[in-house]
């Protein structure tokens, strides 16, 4: 058996893994990627981040329409809701991305390796496919395999009543009712979903709050437009078992400060309680690669695993798992690999929940700066002191802005609002430089946008001169 050889082989095609093999091919490197499925794109583009997306775009499309636009003097009757239609765009989105991944891939030269990968030896990658079994050698290697649905005791998943979020995105119907489990990103964007098309949805979240590792101003925001919505929401609630039958699944969960145990029943059970890091099947033993206490592939500073030639990027190691940090990972090993000098902020990696309104955050929660023993000052501005969220019915959310009480630099912000998704990046800008809540605050902002917010926010944290409220 010839084994082709590589300068670099990337093991896994989701967001950290191929944007790690083209930026490895600008520089020069020979590459090759292995991806188990047919098509490439990784959990993101096939069953994560981008179908829930487009689901969560078509259904407040529908909300809208029923409930919304009537307010702006749009009279619409006779509203449907096609179901499969909506499911059929959602895989034509899917279609259409990984198709993209598959064109980056031939217009960078990488080869494409289609078939389980697994360590032969600590240069050598199986690759068994439908096609038989090859063999390719990399001078570097790079496990991106990114996770998997975790789940919990007593829960048992049958992916027709008891289901994952990889299931609830391609579901042959519309559920009359679903009870969520997880009050996380995952969990709320996916009742966010079927709560707008109809569904009568229930969350049950262990911890006080939902997304509670987030500000808990945040999660506030969120639950109290979730209730307007008509989405039970039982926090502080443990779940100690969920069995479906043919037509419906029965979850039993106890309130932690009553102690009382409640039994619930629901066309569809989705558990959402986070991801664990994929590395089934990997053979990690042949090469030598060892995992920490989570299970999670060991790394260093610089990405390298125990084998120094063998990095590791994405969920499959420590830290957020989130698409963007895995791209920002896959850039940094493959300009370490060729002697430049990357860097990645890790404190600077924000997380978005995709409801409406959107949530966003980056930096330091409070809690984070108390426990640190920081002293910071706080910058709040509501949307409903803004003339644009005002002009466009948007007036639910609010912008926190955390800064040092001695030196003025932003420490962290947190946003709950319209547009939230795409104006946290100027937060992340911002503290990137290192700047202070005035100059943000004595920034320009084109009026009237969400933006401004943003600044009225910084202004308050800055001297306590917010303008518009």
């Amino acid at each position: 058996m010839s084994v082709k050889e590589y300068d670099v082989v990337v093991i896994g095609s989701g967001p950290g893994g191929y944007v790690c093999a083209i930026r490895c091919a600008q520089l020069g490197l020979k590459t090759a990627i292995v991806e188990k499925y047919s098509t490439l794109g990784g959990t993101c583009l096939n069953v994560g981040c981008i179908p829930s997306k487009a689901w969560l775009d078509s259904s407040e499309r529908y909300h809208e329409t029923v409930h919304s636009h009537a307010d702006h003097g749009i009279k619409i009757s006779k509203v449907e809701l096609d179901f499969n239609k909506m499911r059929e765009r959602v895989r034509g989105v899917v279609n259409d991305n990984v198709g993209g991944v598959s064109y980056l891939m031939k217009k960078n030269k990488i080869d494409v390796h289609q078939g389980l990968g697994s360590f032969k030896s600590a240069h050598e990658v199986l690759v068994k496919g439908d096609k038989g079994e090859s063999v390719i050698s990399g001078k570097n290697i790079v496990i991106a395999t990114g996770s998997k649905p975790s789940t919990l005791p007593g829960i048992e998943i049958d992916k027709k009543t008891v289901i994952t979020s990889t299931e609830a995105l391609f579901l042959e119907k519309q559920p009359k009712s679903m009870v969520v489990i997880g009050g996380g990103v995952i969990g709320c964007e996916m009742a966010s979903v079927y709560a707008r098309l109809g569904t009568k949805v229930t969350i049950v979240e262990y911890a006080d709050s939902l997304i509670g590792t987030m500000d808990k101003d945040l999660g506030k925001v969120l639950s109290k437009v979730f209730k307007k919505e008509g989405i039970e929401i039982l926090t502080g609630h443990a779940v100690s078992s969920a069995k479906g039958s043919k037509s419906k699944a029965t979850i039993v969960a106890k309130n932690l400060k009553k102690g009382e145990e409640i039994k619930l029943d629901a066309e569809i059970c989705l558990v959402a309680v986070g991801r664990r890091p994929f590395t089934d099947g990997l053979n990690l033993e042949a090469a030598g690669v060892t995992l920490d206490e989570r299970s999670r592939v060991l790394t260093d500073a610089h990405l390298q695993t125990s084998v120094p030639h063998i990095y590791a990027i994405g969920d499959v190691t420590k830290g957020a798992m989130l698409a963007h940090k895995a791209e920002e990972e896959g850039v940094f090993v493959a300009e370490l690999l060729v002697g430049q000098k990357p860097h990645v902020n890790y404190n600077l990696i924000p997380g978005v929940v995709y409801t409406w309104p959107e949530v966003a955050a980056v930096g330091a929660t409070e809690d984070d700066l108390k426990k640190q023993g920081i002293e910071y000052k706080t910058g709040n501005f509501p949307y409903k002191a803004s003339g644009r969220a005002r002009a466009s019915n948007e007036s639910e959310g609010m912008i926190k802005v955390l800064a040092d009480a001695k030196t003025d630099e932003i420490l962290g912000v947190h946003m709950v609002g319209a547009r939230c998704a795409d104006m946290i990046a100027e937060a992340v800008l911002a503290m990137e430089f290192r700047a202070s809540a005035e100059d943000v605050g004595r920034t320009c902002h084109a009026h009237p946008t969400y933006s401004e917010t943003f600044k009225e926010a910084c202004l308050a944290a800055s001297e306590n001169r917010a303008l518009h409220i």
